[in-house]
């Protein structure tokens, strides 16, 4: 076998699991399995168990599995699990025609093309053949979810988002270029590339102190090294000659003629358009980074300068590693000093003030048309900063979003984490019975419920919790508190459950689907309703 020649390429982490919020639900099917061997026969296994889920859809299907489909989009889980006979249609109708080295053709190579970033990252070793292996980081990554079944129904919830933002981070603090998986001659850690970077520029009084340009990232994507400072000099060099806005082909010339020369073409839309936006997702999950400008520009998220700091200061120099099982113990390592500096979450003053910030950047029409998209998933977002949200978190942003700018006397003061622009990092989470969003009109109190989820999976997951939250926000503040409850399709079965806990505890909750919400908000001039 000819081995292959090491080469420099451009930052892409992966090209099969594309969206990095795909890879915790993976890891939750693949960690029932952890300390098994690793058969070809177990690799199938667990990639029909990923489809079982839905987390995993083939195309050639049933007309009974495309109805359990249909109601969820792809890579999330699926409100209804399959049966082991239509897991067997998939499988038999839907041959893999890939290959892996060190597993066969098929379904076992299709097994490590989801699972091999999870390795890099350090959450799980396995070789073909011996045993399984999940690290402690990993089995946290795996444990976001709390997953039931009931009469072939899933019910899933995030019991603890909180652990991808610290899974990430260390990671990406962490993760080498030049590192034995990948085997590329770019030597640098792209997180720590792009802090020092950004920390260069934003020194500098000649520029406007918002970080690196979007349109600018895809040099530091085709960068060889970690010379940070050699980079900010381009870049200060691309400045005085295009300002802000140099053209795609001037990007395109000097990464693949200045920078890396004599490599193989690209498609222009690759460099400046899906490896940045690959780029960013990644670098958004450490918590690390902050979008602004409308999305033009990424900088350092203000709220977490002391974790930039430890990570510029511990990670900026690093060991290399020469084989797969030393780097992954490496990175399987959890840094607790990280995890011990405590976030910083801005108090209700500061959330209104930088919710009203972003009601001035985007118009009613803007917003409705983004909760249209939620409402219909026909669709997906091309704004570049709403594109970076998962769909729950999304909903929850532009909910608060849309009752100030509608209702712009009203107090909203949304409960999310979010960066020091106000953009929310997770959903609000629920923790200690708190709901979503606080409005306070006059002396009315209205909790904001929002959820993507639908079906039976919305009934049994979202009602009692609402109430409860519910409960605890009238006991806080005041007798005079209802709910509203967002989703794209309310079931039928919530709205007996609704009904319900209005005869039995006194407490309103109005239900309306995202569409539905928008038209109450346009025709109404109060939020609280009798």
């Amino acid at each position: 076998m000819s081995i292959r020649v090491l080469e420099y390429k451009p930052l892409l982490f992966t090209t099969t699991v594309r969206n990095p919020q795909r890879l915790k639900a993976l890891l939750y099917i693949f960690a029932k399995f952890d300390r098994q061997t690793l058969t070809d026969d177990l690799a199938t296994k667990i990639v029909l168990e990923l489809i079982r889920y839905g987390l995993y859809r083939p195309m050639n299907l049933s007309k009974a599995v495309k109805d359990k489909w249909a109601t969820t989009p792809k890579g999330e889980f699926a409100e209804f699990l399959l049966t082991d006979k239509e897991v067997d249609f998939i499988f038999i109708h839907n041959p893999q025609d890939h290959k892996e080295a060190g597993f066969a053709k098929g379904y076992p190579s299709r097994f490590a093309t989801f699972f091999d970033f999870a390795k890099e990252l350090g959450f799980v070793y396995y070789q073909p053949n011996e045993l399984i292996e999940f690290s402690e980081i990993g089995k946290k990554f795996a444990s976001i979810f709390s997953v039931e079944t009931e009469n072939g129904n899933l019910f899933v919830t995030e019991e603890h988002p909180e652990y991808e933002q610290q899974v990430f981070l260390q990671a990406m603090a962490k993760s080498q270029r030049s590192n034995p998986f990948v085997r590329v001659l770019n030597d640098n850690i792209p997180l720590v590339l792009l802090l020092e970077t950004i920390k260069k520029l934003n020194a500098d009084p000649e520029f406007n102190n918002a970080g690196i340009s979007r349109k600018e990232l895809p040099l530091l994507i085709f960068w060889k090294d970690n010379n940070a400072d050699a980079l900010y000099q381009l870049l200060k060099r691309l400045r005085h000659e295009y300002r802000y806005n140099p053209s795609d082909e001037v990007i395109i010339d000097i990464c693949t003629n200045e920078i890396l020369p004599n490599f193989k073409k690209f498609k222009p839309k690759s460099i400046v358009s899906e490896y940045p936006d690959e780029f960013i997702r990644k670098m958004r999950l450490t918590g690390l980074i902050s979008l602004r400008g409308a999305g033009r520009f990424i900088d350092i998220n203000h709220n977490e300068d002391e974790r930039v700091e430890y990570v510029l200061s511990h990670y900026s120099h690093y060991q290399k590693y020469s084989t797969e099982r030393a780097y992954f113990d490496y990175m399987a390592q959890i840094d607790e000093n990280l995890l011990a500096i405590a976030p910083v979450v801005a108090d209700a003053t500061k959330s209104e003030e930088l919710l009203q910030n972003w009601v001035t950047t985007y118009d009613w029409n803007s917003i409705k048309s983004e909760l249209n998209i939620l409402a219909t998933r026909s669709k997906a977002s091309k704004d570049e900063v709403l594109k970076f949200l998962p769909h729950p978190v999304r909903l929850e942003f532009l909910t608060a979003l849309a009752i100030k700018s509608k209702m712009p006397e009203i107090r909203v003061i949304p409960n999310y984490p979010c960066d020091d622009e106000g953009l929310p990092t997770s959903t609000a989470g629920g923790a200690g019975d708190q709901g979503d969003i606080e409005c306070f009109e006059h002396s009315n109190g209205i909790l904001v419920e929002v959820t993507m989820a639908e079906g039976t999976t919305q009934t049994k997951m979202e009602v009692w919790a609402i109430s409860r939250h519910l409960e605890a926000f009238q006991t806080k503040y005041t007798p005079n508190s209802q709910c509203i409850f967002i989703a794209p399709t309310i079931f039928r079965d919530s709205e007996r459950q609704i009904a319900y806990v209005k005869h039995t505890d006194n407490l309103t909750i109005r239900p309306y689907k995202i569409d539905d919400f928008v038209s109450y908000l346009e025709t109404s001039n109060k939020l609280y309703s009798i």
